[in-house]
């Protein structure tokens, strides 16, 4: 019984720190590589139309 009692919290506590790892870290470093790659793509649609009218 105190074994399985030991084992439950010890899930309990794993389970809510990868919970909170996902929620304080992944999450926000979600957010930030969305807009780094958004601009990436501005900057290439400008890379390409520059590169259209040069060869026009």
């Amino acid at each position: 019984m105190l074994i399985t009692r030991g084992i439950s919290l010890v899930n309990f506590a794993v389970a809510s720190s990868a919970l909170a790892f996902q929620v304080f870290v992944l999450y926000p470093w979600h957010n930030q590589l969305d807009e780094e790659f958004k601009a990436l793509k501005t900057e290439h649609r400008q890379l390409l139309q520059q590169l259209r009218i040069a060869n026009k």
